[in-house]
């Protein structure tokens, strides 16, 4: 019952120090997913770029075989 009371202080109307807090918070959030998602695009970038450029190969013309593509002549 005492847990209770103490969880329910912590309930009020929101004042101007807890906005602020809340805007620091947003900040804080999408600096932190930016990072998450320059970071997932780094490792895409990484992976996904010679791929990329055999596929564009492979639909150019004249159409070659993938032993033509990968072959250093």
């Amino acid at each position: 019952m005492a847990s209770r009371g103490s969880s329910a202080k912590g309930k009020g109307k929101s004042t101007k120090g807890s906005r602020a807090s809340e805007n620091g918070s947003t900040a804080k959030c999408l600096k932190e997913w930016s990072t998450w998602a320059m970071k997932k695009a780094k490792v895409i970038t990484h992976y996904g770029f010679i791929p990329l450029v055999i596929i564009i190969g492979m639909n150019s013309e004249p159409k070659p075989h993938l032993a033509q593509l990968l072959s250093p002549v």
